[in-house]
């Protein structure tokens, strides 16, 4: 769709609407071009496209991330509750690009909560910021007694499948898991992180890994972007 320079419909509507109908034609699939690829596509400002791109994001048919661009909003991770999975495995399985970036690893002083969850004062913390096609989608406190966080930090931690280390290198019977999801307003740290607004609401996830003994081997604490994540689970109406 070309601009009509002539129409005294403004421009930056114009842009507007003829980047919904790409969008909703599927001519982009994760993203839109960048501000610099729409001004010279379209021969328009700077401010034009800013225009067209705000006016999208407030309609929630795009989403933006800091110095990576606008995204198409309906491109969300799919979490199906019912099994538990890591997070790479989730977003490979949306089609979308997993990531991570370490944060902190170390023993740390915890709260008796944490203790209680894995029955030991000695705690060791990894702690990582992941990503879905280079948005940030969640950050990722993997909590653990400290003889598992000894050895998990043997293995580069920024790209590791956790699970999968605990399992086929530490031998680590991964058996079940109780989960509990919450929401609340996130730190300021991790709104930044996120790249959401501080007065936004986040998803909290929580769960306590199990071996066959009834041992506990991991808490995780997830805080999601509830715009680019969700949890679903199938339902089923039992019969009288």
């Amino acid at each position: 769709m070309c601009l009509n320079f002539e129409s005294p419909e403004p421009l930056h509507v114009q842009l507007k609407l003829s980047l919904k109908e790409s969008i909703f034609k599927n001519e982009y699939k994760k993203k839109i071009p960048s501000e610099r690829e729409l001004m010279k596509h379209y021969s328009v400002s700077r401010t034009t496209v800013r225009l067209a791109v705000s006016a999208l994001v407030n309609e929630g048919i795009l989403q933006k991330s800091h110095g990576k661009g606008a995204f198409i909003a309906n491109s969300s991770v799919q979490d199906w509750l019912g099994s538990f999975r890591g997070f790479t495995e989730t977003v490979k399985d949306t089609g979308m690009k997993p990531g991570s970036e370490l944060l902190y690893s170390g023993k740390i002083e915890v709260s008796n909560s944490i203790s209680l969850k894995l029955q030991t004062e000695e705690i060791y913390l990894i702690e990582r910021l992941r990503f879905a096609d280079d948005i940030p989608i969640a950050i990722e406190k993997n909590y653990y007694p400290i003889n598992i966080g000894k050895q998990l930090e043997q293995y580069n931690l920024d790209t590791i499948i956790l699970y999968d280390i605990l399992e086929q290198e530490l031998g680590i019977n991964l058996w079940k898991a109780d989960q509990k999801i919450t929401s609340d307003v996130p730190l300021e740290k991790d709104a930044k992180l996120l790249d959401v607004h501080p007065a936004s609401s986040v998803l909290i996830s929580e769960r306590v890994i199990y071996t066959p003994e009834e041992k506990p081997i991991e808490f995780l604490k997830s805080i999601f972007r509830p715009d680019m994540y969700s949890f679903n689970v199938q339902l089923m109406r039992g019969k009288q």
